[in-house]
């Protein structure tokens, strides 16, 4: 089985982020490049981080018009990425256009709703209902839409995989039993996410900021 933990490198120093990774390569499955390393580095730290030779995970959350998100779909073809985020309340046509502007080899998944949201964050949003109401509406269509799957928190992935059998889960806010939620709202161990049928596991501070990341990854690895 391929290992299922993405590791987040959410560094805003490019040597940092490499070295965490090259420590723990050997007990995870990929390498997520969220918003804060992308600005900072660009192409150029895509491509250092690649060197290390596993897939990697462009978190960018896409969300504008549909021409502006596959525009940038084609400006990061080059970078060969395996998965890439959209924001699924970007809409239809723009999920459309995002899948459509991707690479063969590339998963694209809607982003539902942010794991340091819950209802009370919702509301004062304008968005009724509960977390889990928002999540199956837009997981509905982002299916629709033609996307390989969405991200969404541990506690939504069973509902969604029971509704979307062949669909690619990314599970973030993950937190081993014995860690502290820090802004995660609605967090899972890592576990529990791949039972409810979690495809990839988000994990970033329980390993990247551990005293002993490569212990961290080890003893997570150890519980799937």
């Amino acid at each position: 089985m391929t290992n299922p933990i993405y590791l987040a490198l959410d560094f805003p120093r490019l040597e940092t982020a490499d070295a965490v990774a090259r420590k723990v390569k050997d007990h995870v499955g990929g390498l997520k490049l969220g918003m804060e390393f992308f600005y900072a580095h660009g192409h150029h730290g895509v491509h250092e981080i690649a060197k290390i030779g596993l897939p990697i995970f462009l978190d960018l959350k896409l969300h504008d018009i549909p021409n502006t998100v596959a525009g940038a779909m084609q400006a990061i073809h080059v970078l060969e990425p395996a998965i890439v985020t959209v924001h699924a309340g970007g809409g239809r046509a723009m999920m459309e256009d995002a899948k459509a502007a991707a690479g063969e080899h590339c998963k694209v998944v809607g982003v539902t709703l942010l794991t340091s949201l819950d209802e009370t964050d919702m509301a004062a949003t304008g968005i009724g209902g509960t977390p889990h109401d928002q999540v199956m509406r837009l997981a509905e269509l982002a299916h629709a839409s033609g996307l390989d799957g969405i991200v969404c928190s541990g506690h939504e992935v069973g509902a969604v995989h029971s509704q979307w059998k062949d669909g690619f889960f990314v599970v973030p806010g993950l937190r081993p039993a014995d860690a502290k939620l820090g802004d995660q709202k609605r967090a899972v161990t890592p576990r529990q996410a791949r039972d409810a049928g979690a495809s990839v596991l988000v994990i970033g501070r329980p390993i990247a900021r551990a005293d002993d990341p490569v212990a961290a990854a080890k003893a997570i690895e150890a519980t799937l």
